[in-house]
């Protein structure tokens, strides 16, 4: 299409160009003839200025002898040939024409209105997207996928093997629907992607088109909605003929929660666009009028905002979990992609699964692409265990800033913030191993502990929420012991944001407080979305709602005060981890142990370590740092 529009404006340029040459060159020499009266060309054949003429009909032309040209008329005079051959004139006639317009006529009287009818077609194709007639625009952008090339296969996909398996049964069916028809089944009419977003969904679609060997349909959901009313409901009747042609066939619908949210808000006056096309998704899928050979997939990260009607049987047979893969199912994503990029011997694709629990898809082939080009930034050849690690770290706290000055009275309040956290979360059997502890500022904050989980967590127990609930308040606790309450700083507020959330859940929604029972209180404090909110309101007295606030308020000051009794009785601990995260700036947590029973790091290059931010490698017979406790670093008195 974009060559037809180069070569259509080369075109009009070139028509344009030739015009102007035809009609406003210069060398034209209409704008050089003089118009002379009868007389004076009398004059000047007598005079032997004249020296050629040109006689065509009545219309005489010709030139001086100094080349200038000039026209006149002749008035009937029969002595005009002789009195010009005795002046030695060169004469020439010319026939008069036959009264019919030449082609080249023709072409130029009418090309201004052809110009004109060519522009407005033009246009008017291309407020019509392309596809013609004057009802275009209510065609379908569905996007027919037959190439091979850059396809995706189901070996493409890893880590989500049961949602692979049921996809798979629907390819099968469309190869060979005699094996399932024999035994009475029927093809599945919908199949529903959910899952978060970046786990997979639109890559099992891929794999889907690139498996089954039949046509494959795709569109967004918000390709349906345009400016105009009734534009959706007729792209999705013409998507659906589209199918039939080209049965049997998959049409794959991303993100339908665009046109397929609950009916019924009110709202617009129950004339909505958007429920007019998601009636006619409805109908299309199982109505009156439909034919076997459409598979319709879709998939979508909000399953609750969608239309009952939408997820029936019939309708999306199948709804496919498609969930954060497990440590397994990490591993084998991290397999797949790490086969586009050299890797070193010496990674551990085991290892970087288990440090990344939570993770999806996308931020797994996040981390493979940021280590390929933290090695490239670094001219290497192949792709380290370090890289791994440094990618995986800026990806879960954020790029480091160096650029980012930090006075020495500021960095030694975020190493005791810091080291606060650390000291709270080791004396925590429930609480998470620590990972890496850093006072280099990383994303929006100046310093971070970053715990993981030993393995995947599907369900928290109460001692865990107490755990990370008293871990967050170790910061703050530090910063009061150290330098008094009145140097207390504004560094705790996510950890208090933390921590606060976590305690509402555990009396609202986990049914963990004792007084208030196993009853969900902050029902109306969901994500919601216009057309469900309207309609729900709070069920909580003000004496429930006080007695919710005590219940927050006990858990979060039960959890302060267990970190201020930790932290008061391993204050020497806290002061050689603060003095050691100052000294280096960034500790492993198999550093901060060794620190913390040996009081001793062993590293065999701390410049090298620092540059890298990468895990220890610690060697025997090396002797590093052992941080002193100093006098002026014991807890001041508040002022």
């Amino acid at each position: 299409m974009n060559l037809k529009n180069v070569a259509l404006w080369l075109f009009i340029a070139f028509i344009a160009f030739g015009l102007f040459n035809l009609f406003g060159g210069p060398g034209s020499d209409n704008t050089r003839s003089i118009q002379l009266t009868y007389s004076q060309f009398l004059d000047e054949v007598d005079a032997g200025s004249i020296t050629d003429v040109e006689i065509k009909g009545k219309d005489i032309t010709g030139k001086y002898s100094d080349g200038r040209s000039f026209k006149t008329y002749e008035p009937n005079d029969p002595t005009l040939v002789d009195r010009l051959n005795q002046r030695g004139v060169n004469i020439s006639a010319v026939p008069l024409d036959d009264g019919y317009p030449s082609l080249l006529g023709i072409l130029i009287s009418w090309f201004p209105m052809l110009l004109l009818i060519g522009v407005w077609i033009f246009f008017m194709r291309q407020m019509q997207g392309g596809k013609g007639g004057a009802m275009g625009f209510g065609r379908s952008k569905a996007k027919l996928l037959t190439e091979n090339k850059n396809k995706v296969t189901f070996n493409d996909v890893a880590g989500i093997d049961e949602a692979k398996e049921e996809l798979v049964e629907i390819v099968d069916f469309l190869k060979d629907p005699r094996k399932f028809q024999k035994l009475g089944g029927r093809i599945p009419k919908g199949a529903l992607l959910i899952g978060p977003p970046g786990t997979g969904k639109t890559l099992l679609a891929r794999a889907i088109a690139g498996e089954a060997g039949v046509p494959f349909f795709t569109i967004s959901g918000s390709d349906f909605v345009e400016m105009f009313v009734g534009v959706g409901a007729s792209r999705v009747r013409d998507m659906f003929e589209q199918g039939r042609r080209h049965a049997p066939c998959i049409i794959f619908i991303d993100e339908i929660d665009a046109v397929g949210r609950s009916r019924g808000a009110g709202l617009g006056g129950g004339n909505d666009e958007r429920e007019q096309t998601l009636n006619q998704i409805l109908v299309e899928m199982d109505g009156f009028d439909t034919q076997e050979g459409i598979i319709l997939v879709a998939a979508t990260n909000r399953p609750d905002v969608l239309d009952p009607a939408l997820l029936r049987p019939g309708r999306f047979d199948r709804q496919v979990v498609v969930p954060n893969p497990d440590l397994i199912g990490r591993e084998a994503i991290l397999k797949v992609h790490m086969k586009k990029i050299s890797a070193a011997p010496d990674v551990d694709i085991r290892t970087i699964a288990r440090g990344t629990p939570g993770f999806s898809g996308a931020d797994l082939a996040n981390i493979v692409n940021e280590s390929a080009l933290l090695a490239a930034r670094k001219n290497k050849k192949i792709v380290t265990m370090i890289d791994f690690e440094e990618a995986k770290d800026k990806v879960m706290m954020g790029a480091e800033r160096r650029s980012l000055v930090m006075s020495q009275d500021e960095k030694e309040l975020t190493a005791y913030h810091e080291g606060g956290h650390a000291i709270v979360a080791i004396n925590q059997p429930a609480s998470d191993p620590i990972h890496k502890a850093t006072i280099i500022p990383r994303g929006r904050a100046l310093g971070m502990v970053m715990r993981l989980p030993e393995r995947d967590q599907l369900s928290l127990p109460r001692e865990k929420m107490y755990a990370d609930i008293t871990v967050a308040m170790g910061g703050r606790v530090a910063e009061e012991i150290i330098f008094g309450e009145s140097k207390v700083t504004s560094g705790a507020s996510s950890d208090i944001e933390m921590a606060t959330k976590m305690a509402r859940n555990m009396v609202t929604k986990f049914g963990m407080s004792s007084k208030l029972g196993p009853i969900q209180y902050g029902e109306n404090e969901e994500e919601v979305f216009l057309g469900r909110s309207v309609q729900k309101h709070q069920n909580v007295s003000e004496e429930t709602a006080k007695l919710i606030d005590s219940e927050i308020r006990l858990i979060v000051d039960t959890c302060y005060e267990k970190a201020r009794s930790i932290l008061e009785d391993k204050i020497d601990d806290l002061h050689n981890l603060a003095k050691g995260l100052i000294e280096y700036e960034t500790l492993s947590g198999d550093e901060i142990l060794s620190l913390i029973k040996d009081g001793s790091i062993n590293r065999p290059d701390p410049e090298e370590e620092i540059k890298n931010a990468g895990p220890s490698v610690p060697k025997s017979g090396k002797s590093g740092f052992k941080p002193k406790i100093v006098p002026d670093l014991k807890p001041k008195p508040q002022s």
